[in-house]
């Protein structure tokens, strides 16, 4: 039997990808994503106010991680604007199968010119991080590593987030 292929251009948008400007999240995508709000909610449960697919006010035209990290604070069910306008600490990218490498670091330098001070690409297919403290810097994680973002002083076993 043949196996078909289909191109980028070829494939149907969902209407999630219209929206979100990225790709639908599968089974290890939403595994991974649920994993690292996880271990930061564990680790550090009164210092941050963990959310996943927050919208932010970057530009031009907006963005939403798959997790944010704010100071702790209390929810304010009565204003929760659409989008975000004030930066989270961290924003955290997971790739899809769909995204090259290129595609992850150019979502980054909004994040940081909008105010975030640290951000995050995990990589599922090589069960690695990527660390960067700017558009430019970046430290380079790995297997059952631990992940030591230096600029907000957190720690993440790798070992669990690939679980």
């Amino acid at each position: 039997m043949a196996e078909i292929v289909e191109t980028v251009e070829e494939r149907e948008i969902s209407q999630y990808e219209l929206e979100r400007g990225k790709p639908m999240p599968r089974l290890i995508h939403g595994a991974i994503q649920f994993n690292v709000g996880f271990e930061l909610k564990i680790k550090y449960p009164d210092r941050f106010r963990i959310a996943s697919e927050v919208t932010l006010d970057t530009k031009p035209d907006g963005s939403t991680p798959d997790l944010v990290l704010y100071p702790a604070m209390p929810l304010d069910f009565k204003d929760d604007p659409a989008r975000r306008s004030d930066p989270p600490l961290l924003v955290v990218e997971i790739q899809s199968p769909s995204q090259s490498s290129a595609d992850m670091v150019v979502k980054l330098e909004p994040y940081f010119y909008f105010g975030v001070k640290s951000c995050w690409i995990i990589a599922p297919d090589f069960r690695a991080a990527f660390v960067y403290s700017d558009p430019f810097n970046y430290s380079f994680f790995h297997g059952s590593e631990v992940l030591n973002d230096a600029s907000l002083d957190i720690e993440v076993n790798l070992a669990e987030v690939f679980k």
